[in-house]
């Protein structure tokens, strides 16, 4: 099974608040980069957020402001705090690490398994 569980995905009205959580189980967390992607049908998964080991964080432009990723190491724990949320931000939301020291890339990253978010309008 996946080494990367997401959870925290659901339905939210727009402009509300959704918190995404994902447990990360055998890999050595504290020294992988982490982040959040997303994606929707037809459309290549996108990253949303990234934080790095030393919790340098960074954000895709169309979330900038209302996201915010973090990470627990000692839980073994990556949060994605959602705000102002709108419907475009409908997607499944992918919890990712990258193998070994690498950078989070789309084709190398270990994969939850996702969680729904739906943003009604």
């Amino acid at each position: 099974q996946s080494q990367l569980q997401e959870s925290g995905g659901g339905l939210v009205q727009a402009g509300g608040s959704l918190t995404l959580s994902c447990a990360v189980y055998g890999l050595a967390f504290s020294t992988k980069v982490l982040g959040w992607y997303r994606q929707t049908p037809g459309k290549e998964r996108e990253l949303v957020a990234s934080i790095g080991t030393s919790g340098e964080t960074t954000y895709a432009d169309f979330v900038k402001g209302r996201y915010t990723i973090s990470r627990d190491d000692d839980k073994r724990t990556m949060s994605l705090q959602m705000t102002s949320l709108k419907p475009e931000d409908t997607a499944v939301y992918y919890c990712a690490a990258a193998p070994y020291q690498l950078s989070l890339n789309l084709k190398t990253n270990y994969w939850g398994q996702g969680t729904q978010v739906t943003v009604a309008s």
